[in-house]
């Protein structure tokens, strides 16, 4: 049985911790720190489930005993991924080729217990709308650097979250980590928030 303080969340990203916390679990930060590959994969489900693993991995070697966490998060439209912005124009760019449309959201997730080296994997798909933005509202929405470090450069506030909607799949994989099926996972583990 592995206790909730024993539990390593292999991420800096506050949406993921926040999550976490929210239902009620205790746990350590040890970011990967990895270069993420960003490009050489046909479909998002391969590119989350390869970047999660490696994360899961690289953390795994440097811990003796505990459970992993480590997760996965891009946007998918017109057969590309929607990755970190490099800048604002970026964001800019992102963003306006969203507005008004539906795209996938591809979350992958490993939870790596240690020292046995037991892996759970799998990847979950949302499908999220970006609202169509006026000009003014575009500017505003970079303005507030909401974008910053968010892959498709935007973040859900929530459900009543004004740009983004969640059409189909999780709120939570849209904010990085998909509680339902994770809390189910670490059920199965004999892991329980406290």
């Amino acid at each position: 049985m592995v206790t909730s303080n024993q539990l390593i969340l292999a991420s800096n990203s506050q949406g993921r911790r926040w999550l976490l916390e929210k239902a009620g679990y205790t746990f350590q930060i040890q970011p990967a720190d990895i270069p993420e590959p960003e490009t050489g994969f046909a479909v998002p489900r391969t590119m989350v489930q390869t970047i999660a693993w490696l994360k899961a991995s690289t953390v795994a070697a440097r811990t003796r005993s505990g459970l992993i966490i480590a997760a996965d998060t891009i946007g998918w439209l017109d057969g590309k991924p929607l990755l970190k912005p490099r800048d604002r124009e970026h964001a800019r760019s992102m963003i306006q080729s969203m507005a008004g449309r539906i795209h996938e959201l591809w979350t992958g997730v490993v939870v790596w217990k240690q020292p046995e080296g037991k892996q759970v994997c799998w990847q979950e798909r949302s499908l999220v709308r970006i609202a169509p933005l006026s000009q003014d509202a575009l500017e505003h929405y970079l303005t507030a650097r909401i974008w910053e470090g968010c892959s498709g450069s935007y973040a859900i506030s929530g459900p009543d979250d004004p740009v983004v909607r969640v059409v189909e799949g999780s709120l939570s994989n849209v904010v990085g980590l998909p509680m339902e099926s994770l809390q189910l996972v670490l059920h199965q583990l004999m892991v329980a928030p406290q």
